[in-house]
Formats: structure tokens, C-alpha cells, sequence
């Protein structure tokens, strides 16, 4: 058995943010908001970069834009509110989206562009809801954009049951999914199963699919899920009443639950997240913990994951990974990565709030106990010059990195896997495990396909030179 500390052991490096940039939520929230539209503004190198980040999306006619700002609006000659209005009423014309999501970029924060101020006075004149989202990559990591949209929304979110049968339809866009197809007479059945508890409203952008596994997952405890902050359309956000509870589904949403729970009057359920079958089990017995239910068929649901996944776990047993950090995942990722036998050295992540995520922390460091593995390093906001040093002498089998570091690693014989792809992979939840450990292994697969053709000699002579 292996020496291990006895408790988690946190650093901070330089204070500066080396992520992706946030403003790239808009390329999954325009999609699960399907009656929205986002103006990002900023300058032509927010537009390149959604070009580029964006650019296979080109056919789908997505519902984002970009206002870009000249030197003219950023030495503050010009009239942001007439600009503004002639987008927004351009994309009314266009789109008639039920809300328009103003994305602020560093440039807006930089010349103080007062966006908040100027959406109120805009709402009213045209008609449609404006909520601001600051994105800048001044003081928020990657995947924090979608926290920041997220928390706008919650504000936004109806504070009473409604009354009318009309209004009821409207916002029961989960209790529809799940029934689709089935007589009135099974759908009553289908509602005696559940526990009498108070409303529980879940927050995080997830794909739809997933959405309904984790719906269901829960009904089968009983629980009965109220609605999703953010829904599937701006017109059915769930009502939010004091008192109600809600369990966040991602490790980077702290702002979001912040406002649920300050300006909202929401009990916050601290659980761990369901990435992975553990800290799904787990998520899902916390749940059940705070309504008094008593979970059902755990054992065997996670056993049986587990046994499915079998042969991934050969690969990576007693494999080292480190994480660079770049999308706040990382705890959760390398939670579940210790579970399936890896050891995890270093967890370097932009933004750690330990209170959002001390449940996740707590089985973090369970879970090493329980494999007899050292407790990782957690290094928040790393600097990546340190980090290379410590990568050249830990020499892990694998590095989770960002994209910008991908390739000069490689280079230099280190396996790497870019951190953005477990953003836009479907994580969650039991059934998704397989994909999680799909991502993870294929570098090392590839790896192994290359051995026998003297690829590992090119790469050493290659770094030489």
C-alpha cells in the first residue's frame, strides 16, 4: 500500500486563464435552446475564432451571430444602442426567436460597454426578451459561459405554478417527452410511481438523450424531475418558487447555482456529478438522501456498467494521467479515471470552487482510499511552463490538455487527449460510461497499433532535432 496524504493538497499558480475561449458555449446552448439567437459581441478575432470553432456548423444555418465592433465603437464615437437596436430588429425580422442572448466578449469589458443597461430599454421597444451573458475570457474559463448564460436565465425563470391548462402545456415539455405515444390511462400509472417530495429543478446543458436517461434514472426512485434550467425552448423555462430544490449536473456551473439560491430562494442539493457510473450512483443517492427515499438496484446498476466496460479498463489499468486544465471537468474526470485504476499525479483546473464542488471533492479523495492510490496535486489557474517541466518528469502515459498544447506534446512523445472533446462528448450519466472510456483510450490504442511499425523511434529522433 502506498503512503498517502491525508488531504487534498491545493496550489495556485499565476492567476491567468489558459482555456479555450468561453464565448464558444453558443455552439451548444443555440442548439439546445432551439428558440433562441446569440449575438456575440466583440471584436473580428471573436469572429475568427467562431468561424473556426464553429465552421463545421456552416450548413446547419445556426441561430448565433456576431456585432462587431469597429474602432470607431471602441474609442466610444459612436452610438452602441441605435447599432445594437438595427441588429436586434434585423434578427426579429429574420428569426422571431422567443429571446436574444447578448454574449459580451473581453472588448466589451475593456471599454465598459454597458450592456446590461442598454438591454432593458431595448426589450421594451422591440419586444423580445434580452438576457446579457458576460463570456469574456478576461475573468471566466471555457466552459464558464455557459454559467454565466445560465445564471442570466434563472432570473428569468416564472416564480409561480401557471394557472391556465394553455400555460401548463407549455411548460411541460419533460412530462410530454416521456409519455409520447402512451394512452391517458398508462400516464396516470405512470405518475402514482413517483414519491411525494418537493419540486426538484435540475440546471445544465445537456443533449436531449441524455436529458431523458437522467429523467428516467431518477424515476425509477421515485423522483419526479419538475424541469431543466436551461430548457429545450426560452417559453418553457420551469418555474422557480422558494423552497424548491434543484442538483446542478456539471462541475462548472457555481455562478448558476449561486443565483438559484441567493435571488431565487433554492435549496441546493450538493452531490457529486453524474459523470461516470460512480458519481452517477453517487448523484443519484444523494438525491434520494435529501427526500428521505431509500435507492433501489444501485449495486447491480453500477456492477453492471462496470462489467460492460471491461475491456477498456484492461487498457488503462495502472496507467498515469495528468490534467493540464481547461474545462473545469477535470475533478470529475479524474474521479471516475481512479476508479477505472488510473492514477492521476497532478489536476491542474482554470477555476475551483470548493464549496459548488465539495461533494465531488469528498469522493474524490474516497475513491482514492479506496484503490490505495497518492491523492492528486490540484493546481488551479497552472501555468503551462511549470507544467511541461512536471509532465517531462512525472512522464504520464496520457495528458488531457487544450488544444493549443495538443501537438507540440505529441511531438515530444507525449500522448495527449484535447480537453475540449470531453465538452462536447456525451458524458453523463450510466450509459454514456462506454463513451467517456472511448475518448480516454484512443490515444493509447493508437499507440498500440503504432509499435510495430518503428513509430516511437521517429518520434524520439524527431524531438532531437
Amino acid at each position: 500500500m502506498i503512503a498517502q496524504p491525508e488531504a487534498l493538497n491545493f496550489e495556485c499558480e499565476t492567476g491567468n486563464y489558459h482555456t479555450f475561449c468561453p464565448i464558444s458555449c453558443v455552439a451548444w446552448l443555440y442548439q439546445k435552446i432551439e428558440d433562441s439567437f446569440f449575438l456575440v459581441i466583440g471584436t473580428k478575432t471573436c469572429g475568427y475564432f467562431l468561424q473556426n470553432a464553429m465552421g463545421v456548423m456552416i450548413f446547419a444555418e445556426p441561430r448565433y451571430a456576431m456585432a462587431e465592433l469597429e474602432e470607431g465603437d471602441i474609442s466610444a464615437q459612436l452610438n452602441d444602442y441605435e447599432e445594437l437596436k438595427r441588429l436586434c430588429t434585423q434578427i426579429k425580422r429574420d428569426r422571431n426567436p422567443s429571446v436574444i442572448v447578448w454574449i459580451g466578449t473581453c472588448t466589451t469589458e475593456i471599454i465598459k460597454m454597458d450592456l446590461e443597461g442598454l438591454a432593458p430599454k431595448l426589450e421594451a421597444e422591440i419586444g423580445i426578451p434580452i438576457v446579457v451573458a458576460r463570456a469574456n475570457g478576461l475573468d471566466y474559463a471555457f466552459t464558464q459561459g455557459e454559467d454565466t448564460v445560465l445564471a442570466s436565465m434563472a432570473a428569468r425563470c416564472p416564480d409561480r405554478s401557471p394557472v391556465a391548462e394553455a400555460e401548463k402545456d407549455e411548460r411541460n415539455a419533460i412530462a410530454k417527452l416521456l409519455n409520447f405515444g402512451r394512452k391517458k390511462e398508462e400516464v396516470a400509472a405512470a405518475e402514482a410511481e413517483y414519491v411525494n417530495h418537493p419540486p426538484l429543478v435540475l440546471f445544465g446543458s445537456l443533449p436531449d438523450p441524455v436529458v431523458t436517461q437522467l429523467t428516467l434514472e431518477l424515476k425509477k426512485q421515485g423522483i419526479k424531475v419538475s424541469g431543466w434550467l436551461p430548457a429545450k425552448r426560452y417559453t418553457e423555462l420551469p418555474v422557480l418558487e422558494e423552497g424548491y430544490y434543484v442538483a446542478g449536473v456539471n462541475p462548472f456551473l457555481s455562478r448558476t447555482a449561486t443565483t438559484l439560491m441567493r435571488r431565487r430562494k433554492c435549496k441546493l442539493i450538493g452531490a457529486p456529478f453524474p459523470i461516470g457510473p460512480d458519481g452517477t450512483r453517487a448523484w443519484i443517492e444523494k438525491i434520494c438522501s435529501v427526500f428521505g427515499i431509500e435507492p433501489k438496484g444501485m449495486d447491480e446498476r453500477e456492477a453492471q456498467v462496470w462489467e460492460n466496460v471491461e475491456d477498456y479498463l484492461q487498457l488503462i489499468r495502472g496507467k498515469s494521467v495528468f490534467f493540464m486544465g481547461d474545462n473545469l471537468l477535470e475533478i470529475s474526470l479524474a474521479r471516475f479515471l481512479i476508479r477505472c485504476g488510473m492514477t492521476v499525479p497532478e489536476i491542474g483546473i482554470p477555476y475551483m470552487d470548493k464549496r459548488y464542488q465539495a461533494a465531488e471533492l469528498a469522493l474524490l479523495e474516497k475513491t482514492c482510499h479506496e484503490m490505495g492510490v497518492p491523492l492528486p496535486k490540484i493546481i488551479e489557474k497552472p501555468d503551462n511552463y511549470n507544467q511541461i517541466q512536471r509532465i517531462n518528469e512525472l512522464n504520464p502515459d496520457l495528458v488531457i490538455t487544450g488544444m493549443a498544447h495538443a501537438n507540440p506534446l505529441e511531438a515530444r512523445g507525449v500522448s495527449t487527449k484535447w480537453s475540449v472533446e470531453f465538452t462536447f462528448a456525451q458524458i453523463h450519466g450510466f450509459t454514456n460510461t462506454r463513451d467517456v472510456l472511448e475518448l480516454v483510450t484512443r490515444p493509447l490504442r493508437r499507440n498500440n497499433s503504432l509499435k510495430g511499425l518503428g513509430w516511437e523511434k521517429l518520434v524520439q529522433e524527431e524531438a532531437k532535432v
